[in-house]
């Protein structure tokens, strides 16, 4: 048996912590995803990492980092709790810490393209969307509503249930 201050640390920190909690934590997350029916890449894309990463997370071969975790609670509309197999496992959805604008598909496939590109390439993408945004022209500001006339029918009952007796305007 070798000695444990002989065993390289990062030899160690490769080893996943529990392979129960994995496993459960995996089976929660495929369980939550299903209800909600997400594909592994719709989860995958929400959470902004790639797909083989959180396939490999549900079937029980890793453990998110603490900040992926508190992501994909939000994402699958769970508890940690629940995820994790500790508490009540009744699968009702938590409310999320905050309203989340999600950013659309295009933006999102866009974006990862962006980050496998060479610092050159990436300049040279960003002069051509500079050039464009300049050229096109800008959003119309929508149209006002137009203001809501309440029906004079609507009116009168409104009158008569408050006892109102004032003829009307």
């Amino acid at each position: 048996m070798r000695d444990p201050a002989s065993v390289r640390p990062s030899a160690v920190m490769r080893e996943p912590v529990d392979h129960k909690l994995a496993a459960v934590l995996g089976r929660a997350a495929r369980d939550a995803r299903l209800r909600l029916g997400f594909t592994q890449g719709d989860v995958a894309e929400r959470m902004g990492m790639a797909m083989e990463v959180y396939s490999r997370l549900e079937r029980g071969k890793m453990l998110p980092r603490t900040q992926t975790l508190r992501r994909l609670c939000d994402v699958l509309q769970v508890s940690s709790d629940t995820l994790l197999g500790v508490g009540r496992s009744d699968g009702a959805p938590v409310t999320p810490r905050k309203a989340v604008k999600e950013d659309p598909v295009e933006l999102r496939r866009m974006t990862r393209k962006l980050r496998e590109l060479e610092p050159g390439q990436l300049r040279a993408v960003s002069r051509v969307v500079n050039a464009v945004v300049t050229v096109l022209p800008a959003p119309a500001a929508p149209a006002p509503a137009p203001p809501v006339k309440k029906p004079a029918a609507r009116a009168a009952r409104k009158r008569r249930a408050t006892g109102s007796r004032s003829a009307p305007a």
